[in-house]
């Protein structure tokens, strides 16, 4: 999740650990903890752009890193308040606690989390929420301003910590319950044209847990479309796009093009832009996809210019963005078709 929900959280957190005994310290300490594992973000400060894409989320947010790194606060805590009735346990419970609510909230997104690290490099992700949703946010956001508002008010500031947390919580088993949704009818919609695949994912689009995103495909290429819980008519309209792994033949074996490959967990298309080889990561979408089926992956690295990709997770993500694309995304998520008819899988989509 972006940042200032993580703040926010780990604030209501620290209000519901100890606002009373502690006032508005134990909001700072909620939230410290709670940012904790972002501490990764020093690494883009000397790290090559592929190296960094895998230690983000890595280490960091792992369960021994949190293993590690809570007693270490437990004890500053413990310490920082003496004399104090808060039990060195209690401590450890709350910032493993806090802490563990990062590493996992953040594997519902595409991003991915490597809990396991770093014993195993796989990346957990459930798929199921967009990494910037305003409507998880919101809860816990106005819930700080609350209790920062009613500071002297401890029945006001229970009752905003335990409706930011439980409102942020009965969101996420919402999205879990739209990703199962989406998956059932995507599956049966494979069923029906057949499509040919050895993996697949759904993710939501943008902004919002009602519209999302559908890759499936091969070694040979990917299946792209977008599905809304609202559509009536059980069919996607796709687009074609190939893997054109031969294109790599020259750099197969370099260091930095191995590890995007890695980092995509095998989603990814390759294709000249002019004179320019690009790497793609589906994962992320496309820029405006659910208007423009062929419109580019928001995540594209030029391979051959390793300096011009500081940005490249969420390059140009909102490009194009205006009143009219916002209307066009809520309309499609509401289940309006704003496409044509559905591609024919026959050629390849092209």
């Amino acid at each position: 999740m972006d940042s200032l929900t993580h703040l926010a959280l780990g604030a209501c957190m620290g209000e519901a650990f100890a606002g009373k005994k502690l006032g508005k310290k134990a909001m700072l300490w909620g939230a410290l903890a709670q940012s904790i594992p972002d501490i990764d973000f020093l690494a883009a400060f000397w790290m090559d752009t592929p190296s960094n894409l895998l230690a983000h989320r890595g280490f960091t947010h792992s369960l021994l890193f949190c293993a590690m790194i809570t007693p270490l606060m437990a004890f500053a805590a413990e310490r920082w308040h003496r004399p104090h009735n808060i039990s060195l346990k209690k401590w450890l419970l709350f910032f493993g606690s806090v802490i563990f609510v990062h590493l996992f909230i953040d594997a519902f997104n595409n991003y991915g989390v490597g809990w396991f690290e770093p014993f195993s490099h796989k990346r957990v992700s459930f798929h199921a929420i967009y990494v910037a949703d305003p409507f998880f946010s919101l809860a816990p956001g106005l819930a700080c301003l609350a209790m920062l508002y009613f500071r002297k008010t401890p029945k006001q500031r229970k009752r905003s910590w335990q409706i930011g947390l439980g409102v942020s919580a009965l969101y996420l088993i919402y999205c879990l319950v739209n990703k199962w949704k989406v998956d059932s009818d995507v599956k049966q919609i494979f069923e029906k044209p057949e499509i040919t695949y050895s993996r697949y994912f759904t993710t939501p689009a943008p902004l919002q847990n009602w519209l999302w995103f559908v890759v499936a495909g091969n070694d040979e290429g990917y299946h792209v479309g977008f599905r809304s819980l609202f559509d009536r008519e059980k069919q996607i309209h796709f687009q074609y796009f190939p893997r054109n792994d031969s294109l790599l033949d020259p750099i197969k074996d370099h260091e930095e093009l191995k590890k995007l490959i890695r980092f995509s967990q095998e989603y990814y298309t390759v294709e000249y832009w002019n004179d320019t080889l690009v790497f793609n990561d589906l994962r992320f979408g496309q820029i405006l996809g659910w208007a423009n089926p062929e419109g580019k992956f928001v995540f594209h690295y030029y391979l051959e210019h390793p300096y011009d990709n500081t940005l490249v997770v969420q390059r140009g993500r909102f490009d194009g963005w205006n009143y009219d694309v916002l209307k066009g995304l809520v309309k499609r998520a509401t289940g309006v078709q704003i496409l044509g008819p559905p591609i024919e899988l026959g050629n390849g989509g092209q």
